[in-house]
């Protein structure tokens, strides 16, 4: 009753151990799956395409949490297009990660003494590419233990030949129409890293600083200005005040005293200034702050350079050669014996920007550095998703996205590098300057030189969709699988990487979008929901848990907390719980393969299957329309937990259950409900599949004798449905667990067997009384039968005699005690909740969780006088 037609195999094994051992399937079917070619795609293929470009890890990492994440993800996504007869094509690759890997290799230099200036640039270039075979791509190893359904044979680098010429030809195409070019700015600089880095790549945190007052000027000509970082004065080139602030109006124009130099400088009006802020008036510095900057342009400032690339300083002086730090302290001190210190704050708490890769606090420089106009750009990748070529999901990401592209600022490409792709420009001896293209050869001759920056990696990452499937060249690949289906990444990524791929897309593919659909994830943080971080302790390797709990333990936890946009707590407890899922179905399937479960031949027509039957195809069937409707939202927690609740709870726990006496008595019923056993089973593995790959394949090719899940045809809702079934099915289960509620309160153990009238005549629970009395332990009742307790559900009665099986007047008593108990809670709720002075005065938490008490001592007392009711009277 599913749309699951598929060729089988006439002799399936029902041979299966009695425990399912990750450690010995994972790695050989792993193995398997890439031998046969199941993850390889063909540009040829008459199939319609489906593609998803891994967002490349950087060549120096290794399998983190938030990696197993969205790979999970990603791979489920491919796995299911893949048997739903798509060229699925998930495209792997790495980042040559130009900051970190050339830490990598610079901090193993200095090991043998040397730094990269020994070996020189070329040198030091093909060292590094020594490291990345030998030490590199650690990640990709890991990615096969979690099982990545990738095409390997298609797997990029960012420094790849096909890759470089990509970067190379785009540059060209940007700096021929005006949308490249270099000009001094302040940029961020790292002085660990020695390098430009851009806005995004900075890390706001607040420090513990120091407010300074100094007094410039002399006489009546005096200011006050306030400052946390007291070097930068020594680059001082003005002091800005509000046009309109009348404390100020009489030094505009004039020049005074620089304190510590014998420099004058200007104090001007610049509408920047805020008056209500601290004096009403800011010390300027071209070259050391990004708006300082900005007044120097409009006045026409000179801009000074004070500190090194390493941040010492340079100024002539006495603090020439210190660090920037050890100079803030002996400026102050310097300051304060000239009596110029009005004021000193410590600690004084600010938001300080530091290098995202080594922590290093940022200076802001004033640098010549290559830019990218990305006003048409980023306007471009607005307009995709406003008119809705491009979807985000979940939508309320959007507005993050339409802040950014929408106030983007140009962005600083270049890095003083060694390690990267090579600015592709030349200066001539005589200043000229020639961008060279891919095909095209540089200039010659003396005093040609090529600039020695390299660009920023997320340049060469953000042609990810389009460089990795061949572009410049219009090949097969680039037809038939561009543009991607969807980008599924964390929202963390946005600014970095999306938005970037969105304008370099539009713009290399002519308008083409380089994606579909945005897919955004959260971040994964520990069980408390807190970040994980080494300094907190609190980071785990996914390895770890995959060696302790076997892989799909591993994805069916992330998949399960997988809420569209929404940071995934997860903690090893909920690692153990998915391991017993597999464990259960595991268990489960052997159990149906030695009671005869099979998939040969056609179902039964619906006149030859029982009640249950008809509700287990009934269910199966929602649950295969509801499984594919959540994949197309991208509902990844609440695909999987309606898998685990229909495969644990319904298959497991209720058909196999009820199925029991239908097999232990034989006959043409039996063989009915092992063909639709087999077919249940069937596609419960197929629909979970591409979230547990390892244990489902191992399964459905032991139940069904065929190749492998993998390339199995995914099912689909035939549209049988059977609400009378349904209706029966769960008045039965409520019977039994009605019983079985009853049972427990008077302390029965759950194998304890008790004698029973069933009076089911006349209800649709009639037919269902062997399977009542199997799963409650029911026996028949006897000669000296006497009912003790009388339960009467959904218009059925049934009798137990519970003589001899309990303690009544013990059970009394204990039932009496925490009736007492209960009651006495209602009292003190009821009463405070009637204090009206109480109310007026308790917070709203206290009194909700007061009601709160109220409403459990009020079911308490309900359920407890109900088992007194029941029983027995003595």
């Amino acid at each position: 009753m599913t749309e699951n037609a598929q060729q089988q195999p006439p002799a399936p094994s029902t041979e299966l151990p009695t425990q399912y051992a990750p450690a010995d399937v994972e790695g050989p079917l792993y193995e398997r799956w890439v031998d046969k070619g199941y993850f390889a795609t063909d540009a040829k293929s008459d199939k319609p395409a489906y593609t998803i470009v891994i967002p490349p890890p950087n060549v120096t990492g290794s399998l983190h949490l938030g990696h197993a994440f969205q790979h999970t993800l990603m791979d489920a996504l491919t796995r299911r297009k893949r048997m739903q007869g798509y060229e699925s094509l998930w495209l792997p690759g790495m980042d040559h990660a130009g900051i970190a890997t050339q830490n990598k290799v610079e901090q193993q230099l200095a090991e043998e003494g040397k730094s990269r200036h020994d070996l020189g640039r070329e040198e030091f270039v093909d060292r590094v590419w020594q490291w990345k075979e030998e030490y590199g791509g650690k990640i990709l190893g890991q990615m096969r233990r979690l099982g990545d359904g990738v095409d390997w044979d298609r797997e990029r680098f960012t420094m790849d030949e096909g890759l470089s010429k990509a970067v190379q030809t785009i540059f060209k195409k940007l700096y021929d129409d005006e949308l490249i070019y270099r000009a001094e700015r302040i940029i961020n600089w790292c002085p660990r890293c020695l390098t430009a880095i851009s806005d995004i790549e900075v890390e706001y945190q607040e420090d513990d600083g120091e407010l300074v007052s100094i007094k410039y000027g002399e006489g009546d000509e005096t200011l006050v200005v306030a400052t946390t970082r007291a070097e930068t004065m020594l680059g001082d080139t003005a002091v800005a005040v509000h046009p309109d602030d009348e404390r100020y109006k009489h030094l505009v124009g004039k020049r005074i005293k620089l304190p510590l130099t014998d420099r004058a400088i200007p104090v001007v009006a610049d509408s920047h200034v805020d008056p209500e802020f601290g004096t009403g008036a800011v010390k300027v510095t071209p070259a050391h702050d990004p708006n300082d900057f900005a007044i120097g342009q409009r006045h026409g400032l000179e801009s000074i350079t004070v500190m090194d690339e390493r941040a010492v300083i340079t100024a002539h002086g006495p603090f020439q050669g210190l660090d920037r730090f050890e100079a803030r302290s002996a400026i102050v001190a310097a300051l304060r014996s000239q009596g110029r210190i009005v004021a000193e704050k410590r600690p004084y708490v600010h938001s300080v920007g530091h290098c995202s890769r080594c922590k290093t606090t940022i200076e802001p420089r004033l640098s010549m550095q290559w830019w990218v106009k990305v006003g048409p750009l980023a306007k471009a990748a607005g307009d995709a998703v406003r008119d809705g070529r491009v979807k985000i999901h979940p939508e309320d990401m959007s507005k993050r996205y339409f802040d950014w592209v929408d106030n983007m600022h140009d962005w600083c490409i270049s890095r003083q590098l060694w390690w990267g792709h090579r600015i592709p420009v030349w200066y001539g001896p005589d200043g000229e300057v020639v961008c060279v293209g891919p095909d095209e050869e540089p200039p010659g001759g003396e005093g040609w030189k090529q600039d020695t920056d390299v660009l920023d990696t997320w340049f060469s990452s953000g042609l990810w969709p389009f460089s990795t499937l061949g572009w410049p060249e219009q090949t097969e690949d680039l037809r038939k699988f561009y543009p991607t289906d969807v980008l599924l990444t964390g929202h963390d990524i946005i600014f970095f990487w999306v938005a970037r791929m969105m304008m370099f897309g539009l713009y290399a593919m002519d308008g083409e979008v380089p994606f579909r659909t945005i897919a955004l994830t959260g971040l994964v943080r520990d069980e408390r929901g807190k970040k994980m971080s080494k300094s907190f302790g609190n980071v785990v390797d996914p390895l770890d848990w995959m060696d302790k709990y076997g892989s799909d333990a591993v994805r069916f936890t992330l998949a399960r907390g997988a809420n569209p946009g929404t940071d995934v707590p997860i903690g090893e407890e909920w690692v153990q719980a998915s391991r017993n899922f597999a464990n259960k179905i595991w268990n489960a399937t052997r159990f149906a393969l030695m009671n005869g479960a099979t998939v040969d031949g056609p179902l039964p027509e619906p006149a030859k299957l029982s009640a249950t039957d008809r509700w287990i195809l009934s269910r199966l069937n929602e649950t295969v329309a509801q499984v594919d409707a959540l994949y197309e939202d991208y509902q990844f927690a609440k695909l999987s937990d309606a898998l685990f609740h229909f495969a644990w709870d319904e298959v497991f726990d209720w058909y196999v259950e009820l199925s029991k006496t239908t097999f232990q008595a034989g006959g043409e019923a039996a063989e009915v409900s092992q063909r639709v056993l087999g077919e249940v089973l069937d596609v419960t593995l197929k629909l979970l599949h591409p979230i547990v790959p390892f244990v489902t394949d191992t399964l459905w090719t032991t139940l069904t004798g065929g190749e492998s899940v993998a390339v199995a045809e995914w099912p689909q809702d035939s549209g049988f449905r059977d609400a009378a079934a349904e209706r029966e099915i769960e008045t039965l289960q409520s019977v039994i667990t009605e019983v079985r509620r009853f049972r427990a309160d008077q302390g029965l153990q759950p194998g304890q067997r008790v004698p029973a009238r069933l009076s089911l005549d006349g209800t649709a629970l009639a037919p269902h009384e062997a399977a009542i009395r199997q799963l409650l332990r029911l026996q028949p009742e006897g000669d000296a039968f006497t009912a003790t307790a009388t339960l009467p559900v959904a218009g059925a009665e049934v009798a137990l005699d519970l003589s001899g099986t309990i303690d009544v007047a013990a059970e009394r008593k204990r039932l009496a005690k925490d009736l007492a108990a209960a009651e006495k809670e209602k009292a003190q709720a009821t009463a405070k909740l009637g204090n009206e002075a109480f109310l007026a005065k308790a917070p709203d938490n206290v009194v909700d969780k007061i009601r709160t008490r109220l409403a459990k001592a009020e079911e308490d007392i309900t359920r407890i006088q109900s088992q007194l009711d029941r029983l027995p009277q003595q």
